[in-house]
């Protein structure tokens, strides 16, 4: 089985079809979308609408649960300008969307870990800043998940992946439409791709287990950085062109 994953689009259209594009030619024979799917400072009303036509297996993120629980003032500036352009059709479809879900026999998605979507998986931040977790700070986060032998997990905005004891692959595609940002908690730090390109991954048990490639691909980045400056946002506009936070 072939399995393409997404995660964290952030509205980014442009990414999405790009990526969309990629899988298509791929031959997947399913696509996974690991959430964070819409607030962002590209288009999130048009991402919405192209995310519900395709129809794919998606959990929702941090940003979907903070689009439907959070009043306004409390809601970060993304989440704020998603919020105003969304239809009621819009929430009632991220309303449906599940924490985890089982795409295969043997598979779990979810968006941070299977319990917590603000939760780094495979990296961690101290107060010197991000760096990859250990087989150990793993496993801890990941609680009790017998049976399943791919974990999908996205939140991050970086690809990686990890082979656990006992041959467990864990898999984080990176991100389709924000490369790089700089969060406070729950330390600062600032998480980077280093380059523009839109990321998925693609994962096949071929070979008897599950093995991963993970993917990059080139989309007008130029024309969503455009959108994010005309939404005040040149730092944004910066990740987009250069997959870095500005300095």
């Amino acid at each position: 089985m072939r399995i393409a994953v997404i995660s964290d689009i952030h509205g980014n259209l442009p990414a999405l079809q790009a990526v969309l594009a990629a899988i298509s030619a791929e031959g997947a024979d399913v696509t996974v979308n690991l959430g964070d799917l819409l607030s962002g400072y590209v288009q999130p009303a048009q991402t919405a609408d192209r995310l519900i036509a395709a129809g794919l297996a998606t959990v929702r993120g941090n940003h979907e649960r903070q689009l439907l629980k959070f009043a306004p003032e409390k809601m970060g500036r993304a989440d704020r300008l998603t919020s105003e352009v969304l239809t009621a059709g819009h929430r009632d479809w991220l309303a449906s969307l599940p924490v985890t879900l089982s795409p295969a026999p043997g598979v779990l998605a979810f968006h941070g870990t299977p319990t917590d979507d603000l939760q780094y998986l495979l990296h961690t931040v101290d107060a010197s800043g991000a760096r990859e977790a250990t087989e150990d700070e793993v496993v801890r986060r990941l609680g009790d998940v017998p049976g399943y032998r791919l974990l999908l997990c996205g939140h991050t905005h970086l690809p990686g992946t990890m082979r656990l004891p006992g041959g467990v692959l864990v898999v984080n595609p990176g991100s389709v439409g924000w490369p790089a940002y700089v969060d406070d908690e729950p330390h600062p730090h600032r998480m980077e791709a280093g380059s523009p390109h839109a990321r998925y991954a693609l994962v096949d048990d071929a070979s008897g287990r599950w093995e991963v490639s993970l993917r990059s691909v080139e989309y007008p980045w130029e024309d969503a950085a455009v959108l994010a400056e005309g939404c005040g946002r040149p730092d944004v506009a910066y990740a987009l062109r250069t997959g870095r936070v500005p300095a």
